[in-house]
């Protein structure tokens, strides 16, 4: 017997159903076709990402895109604090009811109620099309893969590239030559607008920073602290406030742990965890053949806006090569390369993975212009290249375009230096992921 009765869930129908419509304004996004052909297969569709990062927008725009619409319901709702297991078969027989048998079901933040993996199974079984939301990664990984293993897609959703955010405001200038300094100019003012705004969506759109505060309070609370218990929230609060103060640096288990005061590395792993979760930090690892070394080196920590970071930390200064970094890594990951550190005599911002080898070595810096610099980023990228047999390397900067040759040990490398902007409009096949 459900605990929400069926005056109260019919009335949560009406209303969301009025709610739930297309902004006249919204970020057209790349995930947007992919979405689309995966609506062609049979197996349940999972879109995951940050709390707020346009989700429920993109289920939207596949709901409206197919001919059976009505089956829609978003467990994020303030009335839903009683709805249990119990409940959904009094949902699925109010759907029937008010708009007749259909067959595809839209599940807003499901993850919500424990236990629906066994309704979204039992959909599944009897031939029904399910999309579902979701912003914790551990929930779904869980349920999914204890329940639904084999059963479901699911693509991952980041706040706005690049590519997306000159879409929106001058989608003009994605397919036009850049040849002209008129063009050139355009981009690079988006450039600058997008370091100063990030791409949270509704950050974007009004810049209002309690925004940003409300946000990472919802990810901390809700994502984190209600689903795993913690029961020292300062000392969580201190670990993200370092993490985000410090983004892009080297960090270890150990040092957090005394830094915090805390009498294991297992916590601050397990915190480290819930952060990746829930989709608001990135860890990455230095790059090794040996897993052991992978696991015991420093890790680098990267947020998934350079923004949001910016508003949890603590800055003296505006560190813009850090922050170029952040943006880079977050389209690599967009991209959905498995991307680590080199560190050997010297160090390498990002080295790609494919097929059990590097195939690529990046550095990121505000610019060349200091001679120190040069030789640091230069002398970083040919211990990368030399180290994983490359023939060619990328630097890319706030700028600067031109290609370096350098001849080491009768082996010719070629160095290519490019504008970060450039590089991220050149997006390959759209952004954001699919895995199965």
């Amino acid at each position: 017997m459900g605990t929400i009765s069926n005056q109260q869930i019919r009335q949560i129908i009406a209303d969301q159903q009025k709610e739930q419509v297309l902004p006249k304004h919204y970020y057209p996004r790349h995930a947007q076709s992919k979405l689309l052909d995966l609506a062609q297969s049979k197996e349940i569709v999972v879109i995951m990402g940050l709390r707020r990062c346009g989700k429920s927008v993109l289920l939207q725009t596949i709901r409206q895109q197919l001919p059976q619409q009505d089956y829609y319901f978003n467990f994020e709702d303030d009335r839903l604090a009683n709805f249990t297991s119990d409940d959904f078969q009094q949902l699925y027989e109010l759907f029937i009811e008010l708009f007749g048998e259909q067959n595809t079901f839209y599940f807003d933040e499901i993850q919500n109620i424990p236990g629906w993996e066994v309704f979204v199974r039992r959909l599944y079984n009897a031939n029904n099309k399910i999309f579902i939301t979701g912003s914790n990664a551990t929930l779904f990984s869980e349920e999914l893969g204890t329940r639904l293993t084999g059963r479901y897609l699911s693509l991952r959703l980041y706040p706005f590239s690049f590519h997306e955010y000159v879409q929106y405001n001058q989608s003009d200038l994605v397919n036009t030559t850049l040849s002209t300094s008129t063009n050139v100019g355009l981009i690079k003012q988006l450039f600058s607008n997008y370091c100063q705004v990030g791409g949270i969506p509704e950050y974007t759109k009004h810049q209002r920073i309690d925004y940003l505060h409300s946000l990472y309070e919802g990810i901390l609370y809700r994502d984190i602290v209600a689903r795993y218990r913690i029961s020292s929230v300062d000392t969580f609060k201190k670990l993200v406030f370092f993490l985000a103060s410090n983004c892009s640096k080297e960090t270890t288990y150990s040092a957090l742990r005394k830094l915090l005061g805390l009498g294991s590395t297992t916590t601050i792993a397990d915190y480290c965890s819930y952060l990746a979760n829930s989709h608001l930090c990135h860890f990455i690892n230095r790059y090794s053949d040996s897993v052991k070394v992978q696991q015991q080196s420093p890790k680098k920590v990267y947020f998934v806006d350079h923004v949001l970071a910016k508003t949890i930390g603590f800055r003296i200064s505006e560190d813009v090569g850090r922050m170029l970094e952040n943006i880079v890594f977050m389209e690599l990951t967009r991209r959905n390369h498995n991307i680590y550190y080199h560190k050997g005599d010297k160090e390498c911002d990002f080295v790609i993975q494919e097929q059990f080898r590097v195939t690529q070595a990046i550095q990121v810096c505000q610019d060349l212009t200091d001679p120190t610099t040069r030789q640091r980023e230069i002398a970083g990228l040919m211990d990368a290249l030399t180290t994983y047999s490359l023939a060619m390397g990328l630097i890319l900067t706030e700028s600067e375009e031109f290609t370096e040759e350098i001849t080491l040990e009768d082996k010719h490398y070629i160095i290519e230096v490019l504008p970060i902007w450039k590089w991220l409009l050149n997006v390959p096949n759209a952004s954001d992921s699919i895995a199965t």
